[in-house]
């Protein structure tokens, strides 16, 4: 025991002492807390924990918080054999109301004054010393603890999209923190601390490889290496999935079809099945794109996603598996208004799919954009649980050189009431499963991690990883709440630093808004890359991957009409739903162009015309960048040298992105429109055929 002890007090010693500020430890940073009145009874009290029990997971557990309490409390912590002794008492319960996962932390004053960290398995006492660990960090009196919390939404998920040769499709932090190459013989530090930071906000499951699958990574050898991710992930309550490429059965096993409905086909994927899961026996199960954007899929065999989703289901059942059949598909041959093609193909499929299968839908109708109206497939499916997908990499949002926090895009999607079983049918309540009566739930983001050092190229972006996991065990957290537990434990618990970050943090998804795409302008980026402005691009052979297929300006006005008289998308919502954007006159600004085309000359709720309010709108924006740049400036003497130096950095990036950003735009905007830009506005540097003639073939995140 007392080697136990001198190798746990070593390690956290040596943790404790890297003091590189380059943002590898994320929000585990566990530097010693400030000398206020509030923290300092816990440095007072805390000298000791007992862990009942042994397993992979509490050692994880024990060394976590042997780690975390020398650190924060700057001073030796030493494990005790007696309970009776500890300061913190960490032990198995049987309490139904916390699940498999949740957890208690009290504060008992039953004689000995002691922090009870209680949960039904060890991966819940896990989530509970985590979260002790936050609430110290953070500055959270423990001197009167009643916390019981468990999440409310069952599988927490992240998508990687990376691919076996290391490449990231939308990745703007380097290559894939997956090295195949020298996997499995060797297990890098990087991957235990990469389980450890999703432990700590409770993500529960990772997707290893892209949904534009390949379908090598079903091979043996292969399979051998996701194994000892698998292992390596596994004390940390870290379940793997992988992505299925629908044509394996073809590519992999030599067969003639990948017919869901041939029995060749489902004996192929049964046995498959079968040897992933006596490697791994808590294999998480798949994740599906199919006949979308190219890949093959059932319907190549006219059967239905349905038919494609049960034959996998049916493959990994056996083993308690699941299966999340992404809705994100628009056909090439298809007229129809890209915006409806989700709901037309799997609304009618509502009760068809295995009761292990979720269908995983965007946030929104088209893709990731700065702002979307919720998916209308939310809240229209009673009888097939409906996983939400959101996406952290910043694709449409200014990708790794911008400073987004997501938190309020995600909570604008999360409470936007579908009124499916009336008033109050949040799309939390979808996913949570508690509209429908659903077990079987889940909530994905696309990961934004490489291999870069702080791991997510823009030191703000790690908060987007750290909101996904907060708000998938608990939807009804604030984007507040959120950012002030990250800026806490990511810059420093200085109130001047929290209250500054925070306003950067919260003001900035709008200001993002208002310089890219305001008053429901959307995918009007660049092709490809989606890097930068391009509302003038026709050339693409697919009317709706170009960006005047979704603004359609003409000299009359702008907009893409949903309504009736247009495309009658605003008809795939509940009535409730749909009437809070089927008149222009009452319709949210934020979604107007959205569903309404709009004459240049409407006058909006400001008293200016709608092009005033685009040119207002997009300066607004341009200022919105130079106002973090003031704001970030007034921190330099609390924060470290190198990352406010990055910070700054890319700080101005993103002021001069935002100004090209408004004066391509609106240089375009008033050649379609005949109408100057008004007068007290900066007017565009450039030409519009300057801007028009900027080439990014190298832009970062693109297919190859």
């Amino acid at each position: 025991m007392k080697a136990i002890i001198l190798i746990l007090l070593l390690a956290a010693t040596a943790t404790a002492s890297v003091k590189a500020e380059d943002g590898y430890r994320l929000w585990l940073r566990y530097d010693p807390l400030p000398q206020t009145s509030a923290l300092l009874s816990s440095r007072q009290q805390i000298t000791t924990f007992f862990i009942q029990g042994q397993s992979p997971t509490l050692a994880v557990l024990s060394r976590e918080l042997s780690t975390g309490l020398s650190g924060l409390l700057n001073k030796e912590i030493t494990i005790t054999p007696a309970a009776a002794t500890a300061d913190i008492v960490i032990s198995k319960s049987n309490n139904e109301r916390l699940g498999t996962e949740g957890f208690s932390i009290i504060t008992s004053t039953t004689g000995r004054r002691q922090i009870r960290i209680s949960a039904n398995t060890d991966v819940g006492l896990l989530y509970g010393a985590f979260h002790f660990l936050r609430l110290l960090q953070t500055g959270h009196p423990t001197s009167n603890l009643n916390i019981t919390s468990k999440p409310g939404i069952r599988h927490r998920i992240l998508n990687h999209w990376d691919n076996l040769d290391r490449y990231v499709e939308r990745g703007y932090a380097g290559i894939s923190i997956f090295n195949w190459h020298t996997l499995p013989g060797y297990i890098d530090k990087r991957y235990i601390d990469y389980a450890r930071a999703n432990a700590s906000v409770g993500i529960n499951g990772t997707v290893l490889t892209n949904v534009n699958a390949n379908a090598y990574i079903l091979t043996p050898d292969y399979l051998l290496k996701v194994k000892a991710l698998a292992d390596a992930f596994r004390p940390y309550g870290l379940k793997v999935y992988l992505t299925a490429r629908f044509s394996a059965p073809m590519e992999m096993g030599g067969l003639k079809t990948a017919d869901p409905l041939d029995a060749d086909v489902k004996a192929w994927w049964n046995n498959k099945a079968k040897e992933i899961y006596q490697l791994i026996p808590d294999f998480g199960g798949f994740l599906v794109k199919a006949n979308s954007e190219g890949q093959p899929g059932p319907q190549d065999y006219q059967r239905t996603h349905a038919d494609g989703a049960n034959m996998l289901a049916d493959a990994v059942a056996p083993y308690n598996g699941i299966i999340m059949w992404r809705a994100f598909v628009y056909s090439h041959e298809t007229p129809e208004d890209r915006f409806k093609q989700a709901y037309n193909e799997f609304k009618p499929l509502d009760g068809q799919f295995r009761k292990n299968v979720m269908v995983q839908v965007k946030n929104g109708p088209i893709d990731f954009q700065p702002r979307e109206p919720f998916s209308p497939l939310f809240g229209a499916m009673p009888q097939t649980p409906v996983l939400m997908e959101f996406q952290l990499t910043q694709e449409y949002l200014g990708q790794g050189t911008h400073l987004a926090y997501e938190a309020p895009l995600f909570k604008e999607v999360l409470d936007a009431d579908t009124y499916a079983k009336g008033k109050g049918s949040t799309v939390a309540k979808v996913i949570n499963g508690s509209l429908y009566d659903h077990p079987l739930t889940g909530i994905a983001g696309v990961a934004n991690i490489g291999n870069d050092i702080n791991w997510c190229s823009h030191p703000f972006a790690q908060a987007n990883w750290y909101a996904l996991g907060r708000l998938a065990w608990n939807t009804a957290l604030s984007s507040e709440t959120i950012a002030e537990e990250w800026i806490k434990q990511t810059w420093s618990n200085n109130s001047k630093v929290v209250a500054v970050c925070k306003q950067m943090m919260l003001d900035s998804r709008e200001t993002l808004v208002n310089y890219m795409t305001p008053l429901g302008l959307h995918h009007i980026m660049g092709n490809g890359h989606h890097y930068g402005p391009l509302p003038w691009g026709k050339s693409l052979p697919r009317a709706d991957w170009n960006p005047v297929y979704y603004h359609r300006a003409d000299k009359a006005g702008i907009g893409f009409n949903r309504t009736a008289t247009g495309s009658n998308a605003l008809a795939q919502y509940t009535p409730e739903a749909a009437l809070l954007w089927r008149d222009s006159t009452t319709c949210d600004e934020k979604f107007l162009l959205w569903f309404h085309h709009i004459s240049w000359q409407r006058p909006m709720h400001s008293g200016r015309s709608l092009w005033e309010e685009l040119c207002y709108k997009y300066n607004e924006g341009v200022r919105g960048v130079k106002t973090m740049q003031q704001q970030w400036s007034s921190l330099q003497q609390y924060i470290d040298t190198e990352r406010f130096s990055q910070v700054q950095q890319l700080l101005t990036i993103q002021y001069n992105d935002a100004v090209w950003w408004r004066d391509a735009c609106l240089s375009y905007f008033s050649d379609i429109s005949g109408l100057a830009i008004p007068a007290g506005y900066e007017r565009p540097a450039q030409t519009l055929d300057h801007y028009k003639s900027l080439q990014f073939p190298y832009a970062p995140g693109n297919g190859k």
